[in-house]
Parts: C-alpha cells; structure tokens; sequence
C-alpha cells in the first residue's frame, strides 16, 4: 500500500538517522569526558549511554569535533 502522503520508505529512514545524531547536553558531556579518558574506544563509550552505538557516537564524534572544530575544554 503507497503512503498517502508520497514519502519513500528511504527519506523515513534517512530522516531518523539524522535524528539519531542528535544529542543530549548530558549525551554530549559524557562522551567528551568518556574520550578523555579512554580515547577512540567508542564501544566503551556506547557502553555508558543506553540506546546509543559506538557506530552512532563514532559518527557524532567525526561530525562536531573535527580538526576544524576543536573539542572544548571541560574544565
């Protein structure tokens, strides 16, 4: 059955990836603190933040913190 509105099946899947990427401040917070503590261990990581993969927060990390965005310092 075709969706009433005409929207594929891939936008639906593509939009809630997007919206996967989207983190908490908490979220956010904690993987910086995680990352300084034990580096590129993104399983580690996932691992503290239920619902989370270390494949989502892997991308979330490349996407905000890049070399020309650099991490914050939490002091």
């Amino acid at each position: 059955m075709a969706d009433m509105d005409g929207s594929s099946v891939d936008s639906k899947e593509e939009s809630s990836e997007d919206s996967k990427l989207d983190f908490s401040e908490d979220e956010e917070t904690l993987i910086i603190r995680m990352f300084n503590l034990v580096g590129e261990r993104w399983s580690l990581i996932a691992g503290r933040i239920p619902g989370r993969t270390a494949e989502e927060i892997q991308k979330y990390w490349a996407s905000r913190f890049s070399y020309n965005n650099p991490m914050p310092n939490l002091s």
